[in-house]
This record gives structure tokens, C-alpha cells and sequence, in this order.
């Protein structure tokens, strides 16, 4: 397999197995049940079908290339890369699989999986999105760094990052296949998150191409500035006013104003007003 933009190190961690031999890597046979997947995985679905073929040709052939793996106490091992191949290997039967043993320590082994998952470029849209996502927040990597890393532009990692502000119904829906990442672009230009989600079923009910979903979210934008503008209520607010009436056990109404506001308080006598009072003080 061609590694495909891989760095130094993370060309050293995927040896094949002429490379393996040539640079006196050692492969060890260890077994299955001592070794757990990887907790910084990003591929989140297995397609089923082609875990089976490739657990059919486990049977036939033996695992033909080692996964990597990493000491983590007790005699077990924590998964580096070859999560399909332990998955298939397991469903074979088997008792072992070949490993390389490398003793690396968490931030090096999670940022490896994850950059040699999307270097393989066999994730869904939005796996590679939260992949970048965890390598930006937990690493502090930059999307110029990122880029670096797994050997695309600076503009594919942001547009692809772009992907997660998606309401998550259409995040699934990306995952799923049914869009694709240029539909998500397109329906990232539509501003309200209802809009979306109709344009969104328009593309799959009607099996619209990028360009065609382009010309309907133009048309939703047209219609949207000629109709008139409803102010949509405040639920945040709402739920601020809600707890000061049970805080104080009278009405309360909160006001907002350009540059701030004010929170109205009813009183009904002066010993509820002293009442009030005394809960404000004490707070």
C-alpha cells in the first residue's frame, strides 16, 4: 500500500512486512483477547460487508500485514493501527494476530491513529471532521500543522471542520452517505437551521446534484428576505425569568434593551416589598 503523504515517524510505525524485515523489526504473534481497540480511533462505523470479505480472506491467507500495538500494563496491549484487520481476525476465530510492539506514550500513539486513519482515506465526512477537530483541540495543533501532517491544504482541513457546525441530524446524514461533503458546503451557506434541514431533504427527496442545490438554496435565501421577519422567543430568557419568580415568589419580567436591560419585580405591599428585600440582601 502506498503511504500516501506519511512523515518520518509515522512511516516508521507502519512498516510493511518487507520493511519490517529490512529495518529489523521484530513481529510478534500476540493474543486477540490482549489486545483493545484504541481509544482515539476516529473511524466510528465498520462497513460490515467489507469486514467480512476481508475476514474470509483472513481464513484463506492469514493476516498478511501486522498491526501495530502498544504495551499498556497487565500483559494487554492497546491497538495503533489495524483496528480492521484485529475486527476480522476475531471474527476468523483466530487465537493471534502479528503485532509490531511500539513503546510510544499516549499523545504520540492517539495522534498517530488518528492521522493514519485519515491518511488512509477511508472515513466518512464527518469522522474526518471530528478528526481534525480532536487533533486541534487535544494536540493544539493549528489547521496549518494539521495540514502538514496528513498531507492536504489548509482550506480542506477548514472546510472539512466547517462540516461539524451542521445540525446533527444533517452530520448523520453526511456519515450515512445520503449528502455528500459539497452538499454540506452548500447547506452550510444557508443561515437558519430549519432552512437547512429542508434543503437537506429537498436534496435527498429529489436527488439533487452540488450545482442544483446551489440554485434551491438561493431560491430559500430569495424567500426568506420576503417574508416578513417574526421575532422568535427569547427560551433562555424565559427560563431566567421563570426561576427568579420561584426564587422570589412573585411575578418577574426581564427586559432587554439595546445595550443591556432591566429585570422588573412585582410587589403587591410593603411587607411583601420588606420580604423581597431581605431575599436580595441575603443572596
Amino acid at each position: 500500500m502506498k503511504n500516501k503523504g506519511l512523515g518520518k515517524g509515522l512511516r516508521a510505525l507502519i512498516p510493511t512486512e518487507l520493511e519490517g524485515l529490512e529495518d529489523g523489526v521484530e513481529i510478534v504473534e500476540l493474543p486477540l483477547d490482549k489486545i483493545k481497540p484504541g481509544a482515539f480511533q476516529a473511524r466510528q462505523e465498520f462497513d460490515q460487508e467489507a469486514l467480512n470479505e476481508l475476514s474470509a480472506s483472513i481464513k484463506a491467507h492469514g493476516v498478511m500485514q501486522p498491526v501495530v500495538v502498544r504495551p499498556i500494563g497487565d500483559g494487554f496491549y492497546e491497538l495503533i493501527i489495524g483496528e480492521r484487520r484485529w475486527r476480522a481476525s476475531q471474527m476468523a476465530s483466530l487465537m493471534t494476530i502479528p503485532c509490531v510492539i511500539r513503546e510510544v506514550d499516549d499523545r504520540a500513539s492517539s495522534e498517530m491513529m488518528l492521522v493514519e486513519n485519515i491518511q488512509r482515506e477511508d472515513l466518512n465526512p464527518m469522522e474526518e471532521a471530528y478528526a481534525y477537530s480532536r487533533l486541534k483541540k487535544e494536540f493544539q495543533l493549528t489547521q496549518d500543522e494539521i495540514a502538514f501532517r496528513v498531507g492536504k491544504s489548509r482550506p480542506f482541513i477548514a472546510n472539512s471542520m466547517r462540516l461539524l457546525q451542521l445540525p446533527k441530524k444533517i452530520q448523520d446524514l453526511l456519515s450515512q452517505g445520503k449528502l455528500s461533503v459539497g452538499h454540506g458546503k452548500v447547506l452550510l451557506g444557508v443561515s437558519e437551521r430549519k432552512q437547512q434541514m429542508k434543503l437537506a431533504v429537498e436534496i435527498i427527496e429529489k436527488n439533487l446534484t452540488v450545482r442544483e442545490a446551489e440554485k434551491a438554496a438561493m431560491r430559500l435565501q430569495k424567500q426568506k428576505k420576503v417574508q416578513p421577519k417574526t421575532k422568535e422567543p427569547d427560551y433562555e430568557m424565559a427560563d431566567t425569568e421563570d426561576r427568579l419568580r420561584q426564587l422570589l415568589g412573585t411575578k418577574v419580567k426581564i427586559k432587554k434593551g439595546r445595550r443591556g436591560g432591566k429585570i422588573e419585580i412585582d410587589f403587591y405591599s410593603g411587607d411583601e416589598l420588606d420580604r423581597l428585600l431581605e431575599i436580595l440582601f441575603n443572596l
